[in-house]
């Protein structure tokens, strides 16, 4: 009997324990449950804080150096190569004969030429005597006359074809590429010789439509040769295309002048200044992003005792992801750049950090 009695009293005391327990895990869930309910009804929001700094609103454009002037120098007249006088890498001047065309052939018919022209002479020597003492019409002496005026364009003309045996440079420069050695038939238009001028070159870029109206010809833009680190350059600018491509980008040249280690084909990147520096100093910021419905709006949100406030500013310029604002905000507020499609003015929020 004793013994049944200690068995109720452990049973009624375990009971006891397990309803305790039960009761404080349920007050535990209860708690956590209300906690997790009060942060579904908060909105995630990113945040930057509002401060003034200085903006640099240089614009940088990449591009490729061009030479200033290049050319494929070409044969006027067929015939073979009787010898090659440069080579890939040498520099020459404009009128420089460069390769000589067998010229045999042409040769004879200038001899032909000199003939047909010393028989046109004589001939209208006598006519023109004749013509004195009536011995012939004038007509005949008309032909004559004629005649050495043509028999002279065709001795001219032997001596073209005998100097287009001699392959001159058309620019100054020096020789990229040599398409020809002794022996090799050339016929007319045959290219020869790639010359190209790197005394100066053309560092050809793109310049978006915003910043176009921010350049002009003859400004001096510093330039950067990523295979030159350690080298600075600038030009001038000498052409800005007065109509865009399809991308609303403007083709713009900046001149160059060659130091000796530029060429033609680098890849360089152009910097163009385009203010004074003073009015983009301490000034108000706030990313674009932070905007409602764009940065026309004028609209954005603060946070303010942990919901969000909708407010309107005075935007001043835009510098790239950077909005200026005139005024609305004084410096040290926190403006919501993410999650504004979900706020409503008055939203709870809740900061990612």
């Amino acid at each position: 009997m004793k013994k049944t009695l200690i068995y109720i009293i452990v049973a009624a005391v375990l009971v006891g324990l397990a309803a305790y327990k039960i009761a404080g895990n349920k007050e535990k869930q209860t708690k956590e449950v209300t906690e997790v309910a009060k942060q579904v009804d908060k909105i995630n929001v990113n945040v930057v804080t509002v401060k003034r700094e200085n903006i640099d609103t240089d614009y940088s454009a990449n591009g490729t150096f061009l030479p200033k002037q290049e050319m494929e120098q070409s044969s006027e007249i067929a015939g073979r190569i009787v010898s090659v006088l440069v080579k890939e890498g040498s520099r020459v001047s404009a009128g420089q004969t460069l390769a000589i065309i067998k010229k045999d052939a042409i040769e004879v018919d200038v001899s032909q030429a000199q003939n047909n022209l010393q028989n046109a002479i004589i001939d209208n020597q006598r006519y023109e005597n004749a013509f004195k003492t009536g011995g012939v019409t004038k007509q005949q002496v008309d032909n004559s006359r004629l005649q050495l005026k043509n028999a002279q364009a065709a001795l001219r003309a032997q001596g073209v074809r005998v100097n287009d045996t001699s392959i001159r440079a058309g620019i100054s420069g020096m020789i990229n590429k040599k398409m020809i050695e002794p022996g090799t038939v050339v016929s007319v238009g045959s290219s020869m010789f790639e010359i190209v001028n790197i005394n100066s070159l053309k560092l050809s870029v793109l310049v978006d439509e915003s910043q176009i109206g921010k350049i002009q010809l003859g400004q001096e833009v510093p330039i950067k040769v990523n295979v030159l680190p350690e080298d600075s350059f600038s030009g001038r600018i000498t052409f800005i295309a007065p109509k865009s491509d399809a991308s609303l980008n403007f083709p713009v040249e900046i001149e160059v002048q060659n130091r000796g280690n530029l060429k033609a084909g680098m890849y360089a990147t152009a910097i163009f200044k385009t203010n004074n520096g003073a009015e983009t100093q301490n000034m108000l910021t706030v990313p674009a992003e932070a905007f409602v419905n764009g940065v026309s709006s004028g609209q954005l949100f603060i946070v303010q005792n942990g919901t969000a406030k909708l407010i309107t500013v005075t935007i001043g310029k835009v510098y790239g992801d950077k909005v200026q604002v005139l005024s609305g905000l004084n410096g040290g507020e926190q403006v919501i750049t993410s999650g504004q499609i979900n706020l409503d003015n008055g939203s709870k929020i809740n900061i990612i950090k």
